[in-house]
């Protein structure tokens, strides 16, 4: 494969995570006022089990965990529709949380709120979740999570382009994002 061939492509599924050096001694706790907010902003039609949201039991993944956080429902998929729809209890629900967020509590809010709407009802990824989630708990930026920009280096470190090349002015620079530029930063023409 020839190196014309390569330039622009981007990788797209990457494996980039964190490690946590220990897990925390006490489990991650619910802040009051997310639970508050989150009755406040939601309603029982959109997320049925809202109702049982002091119910959910957080801990603490294990240090290989290859996620963030994630929310368990101890009951089968189609057990947990039906009960959606019924608008019955929703059974155990434990949400984990990586332990390396115990180190950024922007990042920690953010995946909780995450994880809380799944416990509430909202088990999908759609335009909604991720519009309450950045209402309620928003992403820290780049530059304010020292753990965000870990994974991005890791997540670029994997990449086959290593730097971005502009077709019109031959202009080189080293590659610092997953996504491919929009213009060039010396000719402000659109990148290709």
């Amino acid at each position: 494969m020839g190196d014309e061939s390569i330039r622009g492509r981007v990788t797209r599924f990457v494996s980039a995570s964190a490690k946590a050096r220990k897990v925390p001694k006490h489990p991650p706790e619910i802040p009051a006022e997310m639970i508050e907010i989150l009755t406040t902003r939601l309603d029982v039609k959109d997320a049925p089990f809202l109702p049982h949201l002091a119910r959910v039991r957080v801990e603490w993944l294990g240090i290989e965990a290859d996620r963030l956080g994630n929310t368990c429902f101890e009951i089968p998929p189609h057990e947990l529709e039906m009960r959606k729809r019924q608008r019955l209890p929703p059974g155990p629900i434990t949400i984990g949380i990586h332990p390396i967020l115990a180190e950024d509590e922007m990042l920690f809010a953010h995946t909780l709120v995450h994880e809380l709407l799944h416990a509430a009802g909202l088990t999908e990824h759609n335009s909604k979740h991720a519009e309450l989630v950045n209402e309620i708990a928003p992403s820290p930026k780049l530059s304010e999570s020292a753990l965000l920009r870990e994974i991005r280096d890791q997540a670029l470190g994997q990449q086959e382009v290593k730097d971005w090349v502009c077709s019109h002015c031959e202009f080189v620079w080293d590659r610092t994002t997953v996504r491919p530029p929009s213009r060039c930063p010396k000719c402000a023409r659109p990148f290709r």
